[in-house]
C-alpha cells in the first residue's frame, strides 16, 4: 500500500515508518520539523519506496494514498505550550485537512489521539467510555481540547462523509528517539542522571503514570489500523508507577548517588493516569510485552549515545 504518515520524522512517526517500510509498503513522510528530526529517518532517504515531504499540515496538500496515519502535533507540554495557538491550529485545521484528503482519495484515516482527552481523571483506570475532566481554558487545553476536537472532527467525517476511521488514545510512551529537551518525565530523568544533575520531581512524586515502550505502542497502531473497529481504543501499558518510583529506578540504573529535588506541580498536571486496555486485548489481541526495566535500559543506551555525539 501507499501510506502517508504525518509527523513521520518525530519520535513515534519514525518508529512507525520503520515498521511500514519493513513490511514492504510505499511510505510518504510529511513533517514540518517543528519537533521532528531528519536524523530519525535518514536511513530511509535513499530508499525508492520512501518519500519525504517538508510540509505544515495546517496548509492543504494533495496526495494519492491508501492509508493516512495522522500523528502530526507537538505532544510534550514544553513544545505544545511554546506556541499554544499553533498547537490548536495543528489539531483542528491540520486534522480537517487530513480528513479532507482521506475523503477525497477514499483512504483509511488513523488519528493519534491521547490519554490527555481524559484530563485529570475522576475515574481510575480510564476506559474509552470515560468522557474526561478537562480544564478548557488552562495551559494544557491547546493540546487536550485540541485532541478532543480532532476526535470530534474524525467521527463527524465518519458519520457525514463515510470516511473509514480509526482512533487510538495514546498513554505515556518512551523509548529511543525521544527529544532530550521535550520535558517528559522519562527523558528528563535520564538526561539529568547522565549529566550528573539532580533529578527534578514535580510535586511529592506520588502522582502516577503508566509507561509503554515505543515498539509495543507501534504494534498496537498497526493492529488497530488493520482491524475493522472504528471506536476509540486505549493503547498503553497498564503497569502503574509513581513518578518517585520511576525516578528511583532511573537513579539506580545510572547514578545511585544522584540527588532528588522537588519542585511545585505544574497546573492541571493529572494525579493519576492508567489505561484500561480491555478493548485492545479483546479486539486486537494486543497487550504490552516490554517490561519497564528492559525499556528503560534501551532508552538509557540511546540517550547515552546521543549525548556523547552532541558534546
Amino acid at each position: 500500500m501507499r501510506i502517508l504518515v504525518t509527523g513521520g520524522a518525530g519520535f513515534l512517526g519514525s518508529h512507525l515508518i520503520d515498521r511500514l517500510m519493513a513490511a514492504g509498503h510505499e511510505v510518504i513522510c510529511l513533517d514540518n520539523f517543528y519537533t521532528g528530526r531528519k536524523r530519525n529517518i535518514l536511513h530511509w532517504l535513499d530508499n525508492p519506496y520512501f518519500e519525504l515531504v517538508r510540509h505544515d499540515i495546517t496548509e492543504p496538500i494533495r496526495l494519492e494514498v491508501d492509508q493516512i496515519y495522522h500523528l502530526a502535533c507537538p505532544a510534550s507540554p514544553v513544545h505544545y505550550q511554546y506556541n499554544p495557538v499553533k498547537t490548536i491550529k495543528t489539531n483542528v485545521m491540520g486534522t480537517l485537512n487530513m480528513l479532507g484528503l482521506a475523503k477525497r482519495v477514499k483512504a483509511r484515516f488513523f488519528l493519534a489521539s491521547t490519554s490527555e482527552v481524559y484530563g485529570d481523571p475522576t475515574v481510575h483506570p480510564q476506559t474509552e467510555d470515560y468522557r474526561g475532566n478537562v480544564n478548557c481554558n488552562g495551559i494544557r487545553a491547546c493540546y487536550d481540547e485540541g485532541k478532543r476536537v480532532a476526535e470530534t472532527l474524525t467521527y463527524d467525517y465518519h458519520r457525514q462523509n463515510g470516511v473509514d476511521v480509526r482512533v487510538v488514545r495514546i498513554f505515556n510512551t518512551y523509548g529511543p528517539r525521544m527529544l532530550p529537551n521535550d520535558g517528559r518525565v522519562v527523558s528528563n530523568f535520564i538526561v539529568q542522571a547522565l549529566q550528573g544533575k539532580p533529578l527534578t520531581v514535580y510535586g511529592d512524586g506520588s502522582q502516577t503514570r503508566s509507561f509503554c515502550y515505543v515498539s509495543d505502542l507501534i504494534e498496537g497502531f498497526i493492529r488497530l489500523m488493520n482491524s475493522d473497529y472504528t471506536d476509540p481504543v486505549n493503547i498503553g501499558n497498564p503497569g502503574e508507577y509513581t513518578i518517585l518510583e520511576l525516578a528511583q529506578a532511573i537513579q539506580g540504573m545510572i547514578n545511585p548517588n544522584a540527588e532528588l529535588i522537588y519542585e511545585p506541580l505544574p497546573q492541571d498536571d493529572p494525579k493519576q493516569r492508567q489505561p484500561d486496555i480491555t478493548r485492545a486485548k479483546n479486539l486486537l489481541g494486543w497487550e504490552p510485552t516490554v517490561h519497564l526495566q528492559e525499556g528503560l535500559k534501551q532508552t538509557i543506551d540511546y540517550f547515552r549515545d546521543r549525548l556523547s555525539q552532541d558534546l
